[in-house]
């Protein structure tokens, strides 16, 4: 019984984070300081995410030293008034994991995941896919997360 909640708030976590527009993505710093930006992540399967990026970089040089990262994600937020209680709140959906980043080295692997990102981010034109990648496939990186850990999530709705 205790397995299946933890399935289904693993399941609700996984569902903020694919409709988020952006993941906030932690990291450490080679100095040993914290480093999070919002990237545009896409999910392949319950444990694997995706991001590009340019080769070098502040990003990479945090994965290069320590590649464990944290994943933060809001899909839904709405600052209410709550009249009858007299109180203001905010009404929220969001979602934490802790994952390791691995630069991926493996063509085949990178353009599974840039069609991952172009078929979420631009359905519209996957007509142009194939001649993009032709063209920058091999000047764009390609970052994989791996979770080590069912994300959870949290709401106030």
């Amino acid at each position: 019984m205790r397995k299946s909640a933890r399935r289904r708030e693993a399941d609700w976590a996984l569902e903020v984070f694919d409709k988020a527009p952006y993941v906030t993505v932690s990291m450490v710093r080679p100095d040993g300081t914290p480093y999070g930006l919002p990237l545009s992540l896409v999910r392949k399967d319950d444990t694997t995410f995706y991001f590009h990026c340019a080769g070098e970089g502040e990003k990479i040089d945090c994965i290069r030293a320590t590649p464990t990262v944290s994943l933060s994600a809001v899909s839904k937020c709405a600052p209410r008034f709550e009249e009858d209680k007299n109180n203001f709140t905010e009404h929220y959906r969001s979602a934490v994991a802790l994952g390791t980043a691995t630069i991926v080295d493996d063509d085949s692997e990178k353009v599974e995941a840039l069609r991952l990102l172009c078929s979420r981010f631009l359905p519209a034109y996957m007509d142009h896919f194939d001649e993009a990648i032709e063209r920058s496939l091999g000047r764009t990186t390609v970052v994989r997360i791996d979770l080590t850990e069912p994300p959870v999530g949290k709401c106030k709705s």
